[in-house]
């Protein structure tokens, strides 16, 4: 399943699959180095990396990280390391189309080494002008055992937590999520994913959905989604389906050099009727240390962020345009990343 409403999501139009929301992460404070004003969180590689096949909502990662964080408006960005375990970030946003804002966030990662680029515990958060906080701490209980606990906090209220753990075999990688439990109402989302090495190229898994409430229809709800990833040298295939809900998400993606990296998404809801096709693409140009992605879709919607390190000084520019040409809607934004 995996977490949604990521620190910048695409605006291009998708697919009504209706599956249950999971709590998102907090966004993490963005990098100068190849990030636009809208990043994940800066854990390090998924779990598993080259010796398993990593989680199982890391299924589509190569495809989707080609596409760009799309924003509006005007958005500074100024982070600070105060020590090599701590940063603290400052983000302003502008914009006509949702309320302007000001954040201010902080990273703490812990001493505890397991990898040339992973220590824990990680602790990711960050809070408004108004006090609504996210919340995100990430700690491997073991070598194997990894949990993640979210929680957003608005108005005083705590509106969504997520609690998730990761076991890492020698050969799969098994996860259990549990999200916005209410014992008083009787209410919450249980999610459980498998997912197995069957050869150093094809992976294969499974996902299991439930989710309970009285604003579910029957009070309870199950979804079995099976999911398959082969991969080459310079490409990579994957896809999950759902055949009782009629779903299919299928991604491909394909390096065609040091410069340039390709991919497509295709997402099919066959009770809702609909399917999106949408295509990304990723240039680098090292020499004049500029990163450009962009993406297009069959809604006939376009997006693209250009990014271009401002060296020596610790600059990052982003511009960032959409084109809806359906609904002749169009959006431009202007950032800068500090630090």
């Amino acid at each position: 399943m995996g977490s949604v409403l990521a620190a910048g999501p695409r605006p291009a139009a998708a697919v009504n699959v209706p599956s249950p929301d999971i709590v998102p992460p907090p966004p993490a404070p963005e990098q100068p180095s190849t990030s636009s004003p809208a990043t994940s969180e800066p854990v390090s590689a998924p779990l598993g990396g080259d010796n398993g096949p990593g989680t199982f909502e890391d299924l589509h990662k190569k495809c989707k990280d080609l596409f760009p964080q799309i924003f509006e408006g005007g958005k500074l960005i100024i982070s600070k390391g105060l020590s090599s375990h701590f940063q603290i970030s400052h983000t302003l946003s502008l914009s006509t189309f949702q309320p302007s804002a000001y954040r201010f966030g902080c990273t703490y990662v812990g001493t505890k080494q397991l990898g040339p680029a992973e220590a824990f515990p990680v602790i990711i958060g960050d809070v408004d002008a108004s006090g609504n906080l996210n919340a995100n701490v990430i700690h491997a209980l073991t070598d194997r055992l990894r949990a993640k606990a979210v929680a957003q906090i608005q108005n005083n209220k705590c509106v969504a937590s997520q609690l998730t753990t990761d076991y890492k075999g020698s050969d799969f990688t098994s996860s259990l999520t549990l999200g916005n439990i209410d014992p008083l109402n009787e209410s919450g989302i249980c999610v459980g994913q498998y997912l197995q090495r069957v050869s150093s190229r094809l992976d294969l898994g499974a996902e299991l959905l439930y989710q309970y409430g009285q604003q579910v229809p029957g009070r309870e709800i199950s979804i079995l989604s099976l999911a398959a990833r082969l991969t080459g040298d310079q490409w990579a295939l994957s896809a999950n389906v759902s055949p009782l809900a009629g779903n299919l998400h299928a991604c491909y993606y394909q390096k065609i050099n040091e410069t340039l990296q390709v991919g497509a998404e295709l997402e099919t809801s066959l009770r809702m009727q609909e399917s999106v096709a949408t295509v990304g693409y990723q240039i680098e140009i090292p020499t004049a240390n500029v990163l450009f992605r962009g993406q297009f879709d069959t809604n006939w919607c376009i997006g693209a962020v250009l990014e271009k390190k401002l060296l020596p000084f610790p600059f990052t520019f982003a511009l960032s345009g959409y084109a809806n040409h359906v609904k002749s809607q169009f959006r431009f934004g202007v950032g800068l990343i500090v630090g």
